[in-house]
């Protein structure tokens, strides 16, 4: 990122063309943009409908102009922000006005976020949050991704880390101002109580969580099998639309495609893979190759058969410990039944009829519904906060574990804590602790 001495501007509104389009100016200069452009600085948090002119006072449009002064806006800098008509020439045009105005220039990506979350409008959970909302898919996601922008996991964990923060100026005002008269010898105890508390409260939300981070993620379903088993025709048929090639010719697929759906409100990444054979095509080798490596990632492999077969193929070997469903597929054409194989979901479908497709995507909602749990309500979303949340309950552990060690190791697992509470929002200040023990114990009267 850029110096926040600078002003930056960008179309904060979706892709033209458009019916309107929305350009915000954040920094110093915000002002000196909106007195260019408009002839004067509107009212603050006022609409001002007026004509957009450049450098040489030729009209680029009419726009309704407004003015947030800082602190109080979106970055906590001086905001200006212009609502023209959305064609790609007035976004254009604008655009070269601001950036004949000394000091302004178009915003790195993510820079108006950065420049909230370092004016303290937000931390870092509502920064991601922010940023998961923008990208979510489905409603479930957006439910999630809308908690994570509420902060509430950075109230949660600013909460932790002033309660470690309190025990850890007990402990050191112990250590360090064991003289003075108004401080106890006796303070660990309580801070010990304290610490003891609050990570058996981290823990558990640890073991709640584990399925939170798989709806950002969203389920990976593979369709592998044999070639010309259908698997493109299931693909088109759940995604509702011809994604894949369709032929009666062995080994036309070649590549991974990989279509997103929405079930109800699950995130569902399906992947239609190469024909899994052994062939001396190296195109298609490679194609199978690719095949088995994303079945073996996938989190449910669908594997399609020809349900003419009396019994479906051995499923490949590669594919152990990847949750296996069988689909019979053609049974339109079939005469002959088949044994349901042990420890398997079997569905008999016509992927290019639609027969039994229903009843496999209720089967797929109630296993993705399994799969994410209660993820939806959780408060961890990346592998980052899990990590940081980890760290500082392993921290809290030692600090229990040192308590027969000396107070100075209480202390030095008790910093780390707080150090990796503060890394998850954002806000890591070691000036803490000392307003802690100056506000409590009067140190320094």
């Amino acid at each position: 990122m850029m110096s926040r001495d600078q002003t930056i501007f960008a179309l904060s509104s979706g892709r033209p063309p458009a019916a309107i389009a929305i350009v915000r100016v954040s920094g110093p200069n915000a002002r000196i943009a909106l007195e260019k452009l408009c002839g004067k600085l509107p009212a603050p948090r006022t609409a001002h409908v007026t004509t957009l002119r450049d450098s040489d006072g030729n009209a680029i449009d009419e726009s309704v102009a407004l003015f947030f002064p800082g602190p109080h806006s979106a970055t906590g800098e001086d905001i200006a922000e212009f609502q023209i008509h959305g064609g790609r020439a007035v976004i254009a045009a604008v655009f070269d006005a601001l950036g004949k105005i000394e000091g302004l220039r178009p915003a790195e990506p993510g820079e108006f976020t950065r420049r909230a979350f370092e004016n303290g409008k937000l931390d870092l959970t509502e920064a991601e949050g922010l940023d998961d909302l923008i990208h979510a898919d489905t409603d479930r996601q957006r439910r999630q991704a809308l908690r994570q922008l509420k902060g509430l996991l950075g109230e949660k964990a600013d909460s932790w880390r002033r309660q470690i923060i309190e025990a850890s100026a007990l402990v050191e005002a112990g250590i360090d101002f064991s003289d003075e008269g108004d401080v106890s010898a006796e303070l660990i105890a309580p801070a010990l109580k304290k610490i003891s508390a609050l990570k058996v409260e981290i823990e558990e939300t640890l073991g709640a969580q584990a399925q939170s981070e798989r709806l950002r993620d969203g389920l990976v379903v593979a369709i592998a099998g044999p070639p010309n088993a259908g698997k493109s025709t299931l693909l088109n048929r759940l995604a509702r639309r011809e994604a894949a090639i369709v032929s009666p010719y062995a080994g036309t697929t070649r590549d991974i495609i990989e279509v997103h759906l929405d079930l109800d409100g699950y995130p569902v990444t399906l992947i239609d893979t190469a024909g899994i054979r052994d062939t001396h095509d190296p195109v298609e080798q490679e194609g199978v190759r690719r095949a088995r490596e994303r079945a073996r990632s996938a989190d449910l492999v669908l594997w399609l058969v020809d349900a003419v077969d009396a019994v479906p193929p051995e499923i490949d070997g590669e594919l152990k410990g990847v949750p296996i469903w069988i689909a019979r597929n053609k049974i339109d054409i079939a005469n002959a039944g088949v044994t349901q194989p042990a420890a398997c979901d079997v569905f008999d479908i016509s992927a290019s009829r639609g027969d039994g497709v229903r009843e496999l995507i209720a089967g797929l909602i109630l296993f993705a519904q399994d799969f994410f749990g209660s993820g939806e309500s959780g408060l961890i979303s990346r592998t980052r906060h899990r990590s940081l949340l980890q760290e500082t309950a392993d921290s809290l552990n030692r600090a229990i574990a040192a308590a027969r060690q000396g107070d100075e190791l209480v202390a030095e697992n008790l910093r780390i804590g707080v150090h990796s509470l503060g890394r998850l929002t954002g806000r890591v200040d070691v000036e803490d602790i000392l307003d802690v023990i100056f506000r409590e114990f009067c140190i320094g009267k």
